[in-house]
C-alpha cells in the first residue's frame, strides 16, 4: 500500500477509534490529525474538507455493518427469514455497540452530500441485500419487497435509536431488544413459521 493510502487509512481508523469513547463532535480534523501524530494539515491533503474525513469514517462504520451481517448470513440457517432475523439482531445491536458511529453514519447532511463525498451509495447495498431476502422470503407477496423492506429498516432504525436513548427501557422495562426485533419482523412479515 503506498505511504499516501496508508496515512489516509490511518486517519480514518483514528477517527473511527476516536468514535468508541467520544461523540461525533470530537471528531475535528486537528484531533484526528493529533492522535495520528501527523501536522495539523496533513489530513487536508485527503480530505479537502471536515465532512469528507467525516463521510470516509462513516463509510468505514457501513463497511464494518456490513461485515458483521455477511459474517451472521454465513453461519445463519439458509433460509431467508431467518437471514433476516440475523440481519435485523446485527443492525440494531451494532446500533448499541457503537452509538457514536451509528449517529455519524446516518447524518443527514452527509448522506445528502453527492458525488464522492455522499453516503448514499455505502448504505444501499445493506439495503438492496434486505430487499432481495424479503422478495425471497416473500415472493409475488404485497405490498413490493421495495416497501416492505422500507418498513423493516424503518422500524429498525427507529428500534435501534429508541434502544440507544433508553427510551424502550424506560417506557417498557425491557432489557433486551430482541422482543421488538420479533415483532417488527412478524409485523411485516408475517409470523414464523418454524
Amino acid at each position: 500500500m503506498p505511504a499516501d493510502d496508508a496515512l489516509r487509512d490511518r486517519l480514518v481508523r483514528v477517527g473511527a477509534e476516536l468514535l468508541r469513547t467520544e461523540s461525533p463532535g470530537a471528531l475535528s480534523l486537528r484531533e484526528i490529525a493529533r492522535r495520528a501524530g501527523v501536522s495539523h494539515g496533513a489530513p487536508r491533503r485527503y480530505f479537502p474538507t471536515h465532512k469528507s474525513l467525516l463521510s470516509a469514517i462513516a463509510r468505514s462504520g457501513f463497511a464494518e455493518l456490513r461485515a458483521q451481517i455477511e459474517a451472521a448470513l454465513r453461519s445463519a440457517p439458509d433460509d431467508p427469514r431467518s437471514q433476516i432475523t440475523s440481519l435485523a439482531q446485527i443492525y440494531v445491536r451494532f446500533a448499541a455497540a457503537n452509538r457514536s458511529m451509528f449517529e455519524l453514519m446516518f447524518r443527514h447532511d452527509l448522506l445528502e452530500t453527492g458525488g464522492e463525498l455522499g453516503l448514499r451509495d455505502a448504505s444501499l447495498p445493506l439495503f438492496r441485500l434486505l430487499v432481495d431476502l424479503v422478495a425471497a422470503a416473500r415472493p409475488a407477496a404485497q405490498p413490493p419487497a421495495q416497501v416492505t423492506a422500507a418498513a423493516i429498516w424503518a422500524a429498525l432504525h427507529g428500534t435501534a435509536q429508541l434502544w440507544i436513548w433508553g427510551s424502550l427501557t424506560l417506557a417498557t422495562g425491557a432489557t433486551d431488544p430482541g422482543p421488538f426485533i420479533d415483532a417488527t419482523l412478524a409485523a411485516h412479515l408475517g409470523k414464523d413459521s418454524r
